[in-house]
């Protein structure tokens, strides 16, 4: 696939503090369409009330687009059954955006039982009328594999939404472009993350500072990136970890080539332990890459929790002191999917096997003590018992650690040295499934600085539905 970039100059402007911050209320933090997600109630509940209102009296003659917003409109207020009937109603009428959010609540479980084959069909109900949209969430869905055939259609779909101009098609694609090492393609990866900053993806505007910092794709332009970090200061946003991974392997597609298949390409990877079975890769994850998951993790972190063997259910211990975010699917975007496909490969484990992504945040005096991942059945009769249990993990660091912070494995005498993009890999199981006490192992105290770390958890079965 061809250049997706269509403005042609040699150096990126820094975005106008207006347009990300004006349209920052519509895309959110994440870049994502607004929906699902918990919103502030207004003060002035009654104007809310007579909104509402004027919006059911001009859905009752049945007009898709009233319906439309009235589901919206409900979705906001979270009254998800009524929301689910009325886009149902719009998309049957043919409404495009009605379609694409009812396609969404199918591929979610939103006021339904997900249903992503049906959700897929009724995104391409809306990509065949032109919705570049629907596009970019088919090329969601495809990612996993699984109700969606992984072809060359989804880098199609891609560049039809970067085309566009949607933001998360924008910062995933500015994602790829900054594993390439030509200098076009790295000017590229600047002008997308440009581009999606102006148009109000806060993330996108994170990671653009931090290459106008350093001079990733361009000369540094530390005016411009100063500008910048006021302006996303003044939200409450600041400065991301100093990140960098020189040894990752870069994609080898020619210049001005978008091919998304380069997420899947087999990485080696070094054995450090036969008993437990530990392997790591270093360089899995590149700069852009880490710096994605600290910034869509730090607004939801909260206090990390632990499995009760008895009961079941999450607990806050203090085995386990770090911070952690954890994805939800609904939570999940292109480039943040692409990241999880990229270290389920590594892994040797279909991304349809994962559990949600969790990014934690490891402060001084931070650990998690020594512990096994594989989960107590009262667990994962919980938690899609279909789907096995933990059969492997992958965490994979995200920045350097001052002192301190390394993962260690008793059994084997080994201790892994965090460094940004290294993967650490390891069985939880036997080949014969069943729990590997050999497994035991945790994360140190840091002793200064922070430490950053993404984990997923991959079960023996299908545990995402697409």
């Amino acid at each position: 696939m061809q250049d997706p970039t269509t403005k042609k100059h040699s150096r990126p402007s820094p975005p106008t503090v207006q347009a990300v911050l004006l349209h920052a209320a519509i895309f959110g933090k994440g870049g994502s369409l607004s929906g699902y997600t918990p919103r502030p109630v207004p003060r002035d509940a009654m104007n809310e009330d007579a909104v509402l209102l004027d919006l059911r009296r001009r859905a009752h003659n049945g007009s898709p687009q009233a319906l439309y917003q009235l589901a919206s409109a409900l979705v906001v207020r979270h009254e998800l059954d009524e929301a689910f009937t009325l886009h149902r109603r719009a998309a049957e009428a043919g409404l495009a955006n009605a379609q694409i959010e009812y396609a969404r609540m199918l591929m979610y479980g939103v006021g339904c039982d997900a249903e992503p084959v049906k959700a897929a069909e009724w995104l391409l109900r809306a990509e065949t009328v032109g919705s570049p949209i629907a596009s970019y969430f088919l090329a969601l869905i495809a990612l996993g594999g699984r109700t969606l055939p992984r072809d060359g259609r989804i880098n199609e779909r891609v560049l039809r939404a970067v085309r566009a101009d949607y933001p998360p098609a924008l910062r995933a694609a500015a994602l790829h472009f900054g594993r390439k090492a030509h200098p076009s393609d790295q000017l590229r990866c600047l002008q997308l993350l440009e581009r999606a900053a102006g148009l109000g993806d806060v993330v996108a505007a994170r990671l653009f500072v931090e290459r106008l910092v350093r001079g990733e794709g361009d000369t540094p332009q530390p005016e411009a990136a100063h500008e910048l970090r006021v302006q996303l200061r003044a939200r409450g946003i600041g400065a991301l970890p100093d990140i960098a991974v020189p040894e990752f392997v870069r994609t080898q597609a020619a210049p001005g080539m978008f091919e998304m298949e380069d997420v899947m390409q087999p990485v080696e990877l070094r054995l450090q332990s036969a008993r437990p079975h530990v392997m790591t890769v270093d360089g899995l994850l590149s700069a852009d890459e880490c710096r994605l998951l600290i910034a869509n993790a730090e607004s939801h972190l909260q206090r990390s929790r632990t499995v009760d063997p008895e009961t079941g259910l999450p607990v806050s211990q203090e085995i386990r002191t770090s911070s952690d975010a954890a994805f939800d699917a609904i939570l999940e975007d292109l480039a943040l999917r692409a990241v999880q496909l990229r270290m389920a490969i590594a892994a040797g484990v279909p991304l349809v096997h994962a559990e949600h992504l969790v990014v934690l945040r490891y402060e001084p005096g931070q650990e998690y003590r020594p512990h096994r991942d594989y989960r107590p059945l009262s667990s994962i009769e919980r938690d899609r018992p279909g789907a096995g249990n933990r059969l492997r993990t992958i965490c994979v660091y995200l920045n350097d650690v001052e002192a301190g912070g390394q993962t260690e494995f008793p059994v084997a005498g080994l201790k892994v040295e965090p460094r940004p993009g290294r993967a650490v890999i390891f069985d939880n199981l036997h080949p014969d499934g069943s729990p590997d006490v050999n497994s035991l192992h945790a994360g140190l105290p840091v002793e200064r600085g922070e430490k950053w770390l993404a984990t997923l958890w991959l079960r023996q079965a299908p545990y995402r539905a697409f």
